[in-house]
């Protein structure tokens, strides 16, 4: 294993989101060197045995919290290049929150015939009209034209008879006794007429290629004519829930506890864009986790707990044994110091999240999200700041990481935010980046946004 301190990922130069999308687009199959070849990180994984010789780096020394997230970048621009992933044809019901590959063109005209923008009248020519008797529907064939003095009854987004001056709304007009209608207002004409192509012709760009798919672009798309988009593929990511001391339902007793991270963390991450391909519980055995790891296909393998150096915490022993490459081992925060990312192969990365729940929220903000946000392609989000209405206790030496919820212009800092406490991120809208020594009343603060309280596509879980 390399040690974390070791080169900050081999890619020298930063990757933005639109050489990751040219990859993505350019992909031809061709890889970097095959590692499961021989000399590969595969190769350690004939044998689970752990090397006696293999010890941890007592010298080991954690990673500062902004170096972790850039690590964690790298990471997924070193995956982007050695998988060359395809771009998919997706469903629209089923591509939200996914990174269009391909420019939105428009491939028809919008609207692609003339339409009513409001419930009235189509008439011709100059007041008053004589009305026909039958009226103009959304959904129908083409209506006759119309001649002058004629109107017709006509409903929101029917087509327009040939011929028409204007729309009459229907609180604009007015018949006489003789069933004569007149205006209670100046005609202009065209007015509450959609003309054909008003918002694009065919082959207009609509959105570009890099746009992140939410429900309006889902709309877009299908007004545009589209069954299905090109899109960046999902991160597949896999769960390993570890512990033997978990329980799934009921009430905790006799020393077991209730599993928060297997309900909280899929969504979590179908919310930063992963498809979760599966969740499995292993227990607390070296076996069974070499066993899960090195059967695991997925692009990120996540792990719950085993990451420190307890009797039954088997993260660092697996990954030295199949020879993984630890790019972060330990980061400054809290909660959550002792989380790791590790590359298992050249397109594949474990990220070991801490046992507790609020320390994995920890580590899923802090090497998960940025991991992912570049396999997806999705840009960075603008970072920000607001004042903290109270003062904040901070670590010696590392950064911590507070829930707060957001009232007005400030940020407001939460209790019951212990490693092992979910009490305040379940009420909370962002988390607060406190620097080593605290903050005050009124400094300013970096925020992290939480998926269900940030504004677009973070709020959709499915």
């Amino acid at each position: 294993m390399t040690p974390h301190g070791a080169r900050a990922g081999e890619d020298a130069e930063d990757l933005d989101v639109e050489e990751v999308l040219a990859l993505v687009n350019n992909s031809n199959g061709s890889h970097l060197p095959d590692p499961a070849a021989p000399g590969g990180a595969d190769s350690a994984r004939a044998s689970h045995q752990p090397d006696p010789s293999a010890r941890p780096d007592t010298r080991h020394r954690a990673t500062a919290w902004p170096e972790a997230r850039a690590l964690a970048e790298r990471a997924g621009r070193h995956a982007v290049r050695a998988a060359r992933r395809a771009p998919v044809s997706v469903p629209l019901d089923t591509a939200l929150g996914l990174t269009l590959a391909d420019p939105l063109d428009a491939l028809t005209d919008l609207p692609s015939f003339d339409t009513s923008a409001m419930d009235g009248w189509a008439v011709c020519g100059p007041a008053p009209w004589h009305v026909r008797d039958e009226g103009v529907l959304a959904g129908h064939a083409a209506p006759v034209s119309l001649t002058d003095g004629e109107a017709v009854r006509i409903a929101t987004g029917a087509r327009i008879p040939p011929d028409t001056t204007a729309v009459l709304r229907s609180e604009h007009g007015r018949a006489d006794a003789k069933g004569r209608l007149y205006a209670t207002r100046d005609v202009v004409p065209g007015q509450d007429i959609r003309p054909r192509g008003q918002e694009c012709r065919t082959g207009d760009q609509l959105l570009a290629v890099g746009t992140l798919v939410t429900p309006a672009v889902l709309g877009l798309a299908a007004a545009a004519g589209y069954d299905t988009v090109t899109a960046v593929p999902r991160a597949r990511v896999e769960v390993l829930v570890l512990g033997d001391e978990l329980l799934t339902q009921g009430l905790p007793h006799d020393g077991l506890i209730r599993d928060a991270l297997g309900p909280m963390l899929p969504p979590w991450l179908r919310a930063l864009g992963a498809e979760v391909t599966a969740v499995r519980r292993v227990r607390d055995d070296a076996d069974a986790l070499h066993e899960a790891v090195t059967t695991c296909d997925a692009d990120v393998i996540l792990t719950t707990g085993g990451t420190a150096a307890g009797p039954v915490d088997h993260v660092h022993p697996t990954l030295r044994t199949i020879g993984a490459e630890l790019l972060v081992d330990g980061v400054t925060v809290r909660p959550g110091h002792p989380m790791l990312l590790a590359r298992t192969t050249q397109t594949q990365h474990l990220v070991g999240l801490p046992g507790n729940p609020l320390a994995a929220v920890s580590g899923l903000l802090t090497l998960a999200e940025p991991l992912l946000r570049i396999l997806a392609a999705r840009p960075a989000p603008e970072p920000y700041t607001l004042p903290l209405r109270d003062a904040v206790h901070g670590h010696p030496h590392d950064t911590r990481l507070v829930p707060v919820v957001l009232r007005g212009d400030e940020a407001v800092p939460l209790h019951y935010n212990g490693p092992a406490m979910l009490r305040g991120i379940a009420a909370a809208d962002a988390l607060a980046v406190v620097p080593p020594g605290g903050a005050r009343s009124g400094q300013e603060a970096e925020l992290l946004d939480l998926p269900w309280a940030s504004a677009g596509i973070g709020v959709c879980f499915t």
